[in-house]
């Protein structure tokens, strides 16, 4: 958002604590071989661990492979050639890890063995149909840690906190009807966090909520009251925080905020920490990246929002107006800029349009990073605000909507929601996966145009992947 009205920035002072998103944090990374655990954190389940090798045997014996691991994908079990027996037929193949057993007899002149098991490979015969086994190979996707590791590419969700399947949500083309909520929902601009059964959301102007359900609201205080000092050194006219974003990783909740002031992308991005969600104070870090200071910048370092590579680099996406929506690198320790890759990627923009693109939400699903994004004007004028998605298999580049048309450079943006005659400029959302089912998170305005409130309504996801949404 460039910045919220003055009649929003009163009454957003009344707003409170809360509310999160994407998936939910744990101690560790993902679990171990074998039938390992996996991490309470969005950590990955083990790596399979290769099957043992096959026996040797002169008269052709049974040689038993080592169980594979659990995780996201077997490794093959190493073949071994027994020795010559009396060329009648080989030994039968180990057990595969985790995928059933693994080939069957190599009988002379015969090159392989039998079919595996379910989800085995095929286990190998001896290379010359000699009497030797070889081991099986283990299944090609293990399931989850039990704990919170994901799964491989198709792979079981772990059951504890924070665990997610790769392609949450419900598939369908019917849009579900939006959620009827309850309590403190004032907000502008919301971004949310999942930790475990609670959503902790943040507004602009730092308010806070929290919700156990999704459709009671509680509000709660603000993280960073009073405003941190630099804040009036670098923008002496922000006097309020913007369009906040919550993620969780390095061990510590990062709450990152923008300062800046209506129509101006004179701008810095701040960012602040700790390591419990739901008590202590937050400690303040100062500036991740400002926009035309001692620069010249044809983008606005506002709408910051993090986004979890498969790697584990965090990425920030950000903009509003101008050339677009930007993204840097993170260090993934501190939540501070990278310092080995200090380009400034373009992603998005609105060539020749009118109004944003602005307020990027990036969220991983199925294989591609999924590009949410607001145009049109959230606070004034038409009040035209809607949502926008594009997607790409790379968290940085080559963003496209559903008809093939790029987010960067080729006017490409899928509607996802806009206003009806009761609710206006539904915008700059938060997507997150709630009890396995994804949510948008998103402001709108009453039919006057004012009292910016949350939303929120469960997307679906068609045949083709693309998320569908019920007006709101």
């Amino acid at each position: 958002m460039m910045k919220p009205p003055s009649f929003w920035l009163k009454t957003m002072a009344a707003f409170a604590l809360a509310g999160a998103l994407a998936c939910g944090p744990g101690a560790s990374d993902g679990g171990g071989g074998g039938n390992g655990t996996g991490g309470p954190s969005t950590g990955r389940g083990g790596t399979n661990a290769a099957g043992g090798s096959g026996g040797t045997s002169a008269e052709g014996g049974s040689g038993v492979a080592g169980d594979g691991a659990s995780g996201s994908g077997g490794s093959a079990g190493s073949s071994v050639t027994g020795t010559a027996g009396d060329g009648s037929g080989g030994g039968t193949a180990g057990v595969g890890g985790d995928g059933g057993t693994g080939g069957g007899s190599a009988g002379a002149g015969n090159p392989r063995g039998g079919a595996g098991g379910t989800n085995a490979i095929a286990g190998r015969g001896g290379a010359t149909g000699a009497a030797g086994a070889s081991a099986g190979r283990g299944g090609t996707t293990g399931a989850a840690g039990a704990a919170a590791g994901r799964g491989g590419t198709t792979g079981a969700a772990g059951s504890g906190p924070g665990g997610q399947p790769a392609c949450p949500g419900t598939t369908g083309t019917t849009p579900m009807a939006p959620l009827a909520l309850t309590g403190s929902l004032g907000a502008h601009d919301p971004a949310a966090l999942v930790v475990n059964s609670s959503i902790y959301l943040f507004a602009t102007g730092l308010t806070a909520k929290t919700s156990t359900n999704l459709t009671s609201w509680t509000g709660g205080s603000n993280p960073l009251n009073p405003r941190p000092a630099w804040v009036a050194t670098n923008v002496p006219g922000a006097t309020n925080l913007w369009a906040p974003d919550i993620s969780f990783f390095g061990g510590m909740y990062h709450l990152y905020y923008a300062a800046s002031t209506f129509g101006s992308n004179k701008s810095c991005i701040g960012h602040a920490t700790k390591t419990d969600i739901a008590s202590g104070s937050w400690a303040d870090q100062g500036t991740v990246i400002c926009s035309n200071m001692g620069s010249s910048d044809n983008w606005n370092a506002i709408d910051p929002n993090v986004v979890i590579d498969d790697a584990g680099t965090p990425w920030m996406d950000f903009g509003s107006f101008w050339s677009g929506i930007k993204m840097i690198k993170l260090d993934a320790a501190t939540g501070g800029r990278a310092t080995d890759d200090m380009t400034v990627y373009s992603i998005a923009d609105r060539p020749g349009g009118r109004g944003g693109p602005e307020g990027p939400w990036i969220i991983k699903r199925c294989g591609y990073y999924y590009l949410f994004e607001s145009w049109g004007a959230c606070c004034d004028g038409a009040y035209d605000y809607n949502i926008r998605v594009g997607r790409s298999t790379s968290v940085n580049k080559d963003y496209v909507d559903k008809t093939g048309a790029k987010l960067l450079g080729g006017g490409g943006g899928t509607l996802v929601s806009q206003g009806n005659t009761t609710v206006h400029a539904p915008g700059h959302n938060a997507v997150i996966v709630y009890n396995n089912k994804t949510y948008n998170l998103y402001h709108a305005l009453n039919a006057s145009n004012g009292n910016a409130s949350l939303h929120v309504t469960e997307l679906v996801w068609d045949a083709d992947g693309w998320p569908v949404q019920h007006d709101p």
